[in-house]
């Protein structure tokens, strides 16, 4: 038997008159934009035919601060499959200590691309505003972050910085930290660099450090060769995968700028099944300084971001949305940490 309205009429009651969920209701009496307007004219509708009144208490309650802040892990295929970057895993530790410091607790969970779930956190009130690591295709889930911007949900992410990003960002200087491993492999005598990783807007972080190699090879004279780029993902199958059509390509190359540490370890792995000795015939470079970078052999010569800034910055700049006071997007430096597969 369907749901009766009862003498005091409640949220339930329009949910069911309206045909659709209670978290609709209260989505659409509070104006968010998440709601088609046809059915937020009808819930409203309804509400003033039952004379409903919000209840002022709950209401109350339901705004208060709950210090907690939620933090979204996007899922990353991982050998191990914990299905978290390592390079993210790293900077857990330094978001965790900085909440802690401001008296927040942390919610850590994933993000499900196939699921709303930025409606849900904007609903439950589980946290006063969310972090979010990682993100897959950027093309595909900036139309998530646009709809966090229209429903005025509290969030900040860690990406490419940019005067188009979408939201509230931090993030590592990309183009610059390109400028520096493209430097170093010039340094170094090497002038047919290859490139791994996607050097497009559906990965804009690695776009920008493609950019940055590109912009270190013209700055003395050599042209960079669209032949010795190759797509990846941050996986070190990835990263085999990419080494592997390099060098069926023929084209010839003496050094790889890898987007990552992961798609790096790979590329290694694939250039030593070929008979090529790592740095004399190929020299390497990846990006994050993970731990596995100084465990390789030989071990990675890398681009280090600055984690412990990358987690005070992100609460911080939360923290300072959540209560409306100005703030920017803000882009760290980076560091080049010099080992063996560029020592030569």
């Amino acid at each position: 038997m369907g749901r009766l309205p009862s003498a005091k009429p409640t949220s339930f009651d329009i949910a069911y008159l309206a045909g659709v969920s209670q978290p609709t209701v209260s989505r659409a009496l509070r104006g968010s934009k998440s709601v088609s307007a046809a059915t937020r004219a009808n819930i409203e509708r309804i509400a003033r035919e039952l004379n409903y009144t919000v209840d002022k208490n709950a209401s109350s309650l339901r705004s208060q601060r709950t210090h907690t802040l939620a933090l979204l892990f996007f899922e990353d295929p991982t050998p191990d499959e914990s299905m978290i970057n390592p390079f993210f895993l790293s900077m857990l530790g330094s978001i965790t200590r900085e909440c802690a410091l401001r008296g927040y607790d942390l919610l850590i969970s994933f993000q499900q691309m196939h699921n709303d779930w930025h409606v849900a956190y904007q609903d439950s009130h589980r946290s006063d505003g969310i972090i979010l690591l990682g993100y897959g295709d950027y093309q595909l889930y900036r139309t998530k972050l646009e709809h966090l911007v229209e429903m005025g949900t509290k969030f900040v992410r860690w990406g490419s910085v940019s005067d188009d990003s979408i939201g509230l960002t931090v993030g590592s200087d990309n183009i610059g930290a390109g400028e520096q491993a493209g430097a170093h492999l010039v340094e170094i005598g090497r002038k047919r660099i290859a490139f791994l990783g996607d050097a497009s807007d559906h990965a804009p972080e690695f776009q920008d450090r493609y950019a940055g190699l590109c912009r270190a090879m013209s700055a003395v004279g050599i042209a960079p060769d669209a032949a010795l780029q190759r797509d990846a993902v941050s996986s070190e199958e990835s990263g085999y995968s990419a080494a592997r059509s390099l060098l069926a390509g023929g084209t010839r190359f003496d050094a790889i700028f890898a987007a990552s540490d992961l798609i790096a370890i790979g590329a290694m792995r694939a250039l030593t099944e070929a008979g090529l000795r790592l740095p004399q015939d190929v020299a390497i470079i990846g990006f994050d300084d993970i731990p596995a970078a100084s465990l390789t052999s030989p071990t990675l010569t890398t681009v280090m971001q600055d984690l412990k800034g990358a987690g005070s910055l992100l609460v911080d700049a939360l923290l300072s949305s959540i209560d409306d006071a100005p703030v920017t997007r803000t882009v760290l430096p980076t560091r080049l940490i010099r080992r063996q597969s560029t020592a030569v």
